[in-house]
């Protein structure tokens, strides 16, 4: 009997899969539903590798029993009801292997054999070390933190009483300033690391976006307060949504700031600005100053991705801030030359 050419696709698609499986990197198992438990049908050298248990192991053996522990058993369980119901399932999930508890990306992917049974491969993508990575560096970010704004309070504290306890002389007076003015930078050193954590923490940007202009207003406004002696002017439009979340305002509450502390003009200028751009696809959202440029190397560091070696880098973490949170919502940043003079930063946000 000759066969149609749906059953010939159909052999060729088969053959590619059993082509792609052994090579993909992540722990592949192909299995089947018996009496709703899911038995192993095949497994690819990944998962040997990853799970230590090789095929001539667990081919017929129901899968749960060698990779999930008993009180995890729950949980396993309602993923396979989701897979037995035809859904693909994501989640992080803890499994046992050959060496231990290890961390996986799990997804559960059914699919319709040819006699029209359900049944599924599960797929697993080791994240046990980027687990450890990102708690280690959690940990480390919380000791620096901690340590940072204790050690600022320290010396700013200890530079004061020795101010007041000597002969207030110029050299002194100068001297003391220094001090306290890196001490306030190791502070705000450690409140961007904490800013940075959250923003890395929490990145999911609502689909709907926000209206950036209370946003820069209130930026303005902050930036006013904190600093009386500056003129901070605003231009902005009645309403300009944007793909973005409150972030948006940490990063443009960090670049006024920067152009404030960073100019030597007791009486600084700061504007704010937002606009449409490109057919009111794109919004322009810029912070502009009358102060020094910011230096060529951290412009190059952190929008041109320059490496970073001992003599090229940035001095703080704010642009890198700017950076990330723009990344995050998908746009992109750049540094220009301000009609004030100084610097114009500008973040580029796709539009809602």
């Amino acid at each position: 009997m000759d066969s149609s050419p749906r059953d010939e696709a159909a052999v060729d698609t088969d053959d590619r899969y059993h082509h792609l499986i052994p090579h993909v990197q992540d722990a592949v198992v192909e299995f089947e539903f018996v009496d709703g438990t899911p038995v192993v049908r095949e497994v690819n050298g990944a998962f040997t590798e990853q799970f230590g248990y090789g095929a001539a192991e667990i081919v017929g053996e129901p899968l749960n029993d060698w990779i999930v522990p008993e009180w995890l058993a729950t949980e396993a369980e309602a993923l396979d009801e989701q897979t037995r119901a035809g859904e693909v399932n994501y989640q992080r999930v803890r499994r046992e292997t050959a060496t231990g508890l290890r961390e996986f990306l799990y997804r559960g992917i059914p699919y319709t054999d040819e006699a029209g049974g359900l049944d599924g491969f599960a797929v697993y993508t080791d994240l046990t070390e980027v687990t450890r990575s990102e708690r280690r560096i959690q940990v480390m970010n919380r000791i620096l933190r901690h340590n940072l704004r204790n050690g600022a309070n320290v010396i700013a504290g200890n530079t004061a009483r020795l101010l007041a306890e000597g002969e207030p002389t110029a050299e002194r007076t100068e001297t003391a300033a220094t001090v306290e003015r890196a001490a306030r930078e190791l502070e705000t050193l450690a409140e961007e690391s904490a800013d940075i954590q959250r923003m890395l923490d929490e990145p999911e940007v609502d689909e709907s976006g926000i209206d950036a202009v209370p946003l820069v207003r209130q930026v303005a406004s902050e930036t006013r307060a904190n600093a009386p002696t500056a003129t901070v002017d605003t231009d902005l439009p009645e309403e300009l949504v944007v793909y973005a979340n409150d972030h948006l305002r940490r990063a443009l509450d960090s670049l006024a700031d920067n152009a404030v502390r960073h100019n030597p003009d007791p009486e600084p200028t700061v504007q704010l600005t937002a606009r449409a751009a490109d057919a009111d696809s794109w919004a322009d959202i810029a912070v502009e100053d009358d102060g020094p440029m910011i230096p060529e190397i951290e412009r190059a560091v952190v929008g041109d991705d320059a490496d970073i070696t001992p003599v090229r880098h940035g001095r703080g973490l704010g642009l890198w801030l700017v950076r990330w949170a723009t990344e995050t919502f998908g746009g992109t940043l750049s540094f220009e030359e301000s009609d004030l003079g100084g610097n114009s930063v500008r973040l580029r946000l796709p539009r809602r």
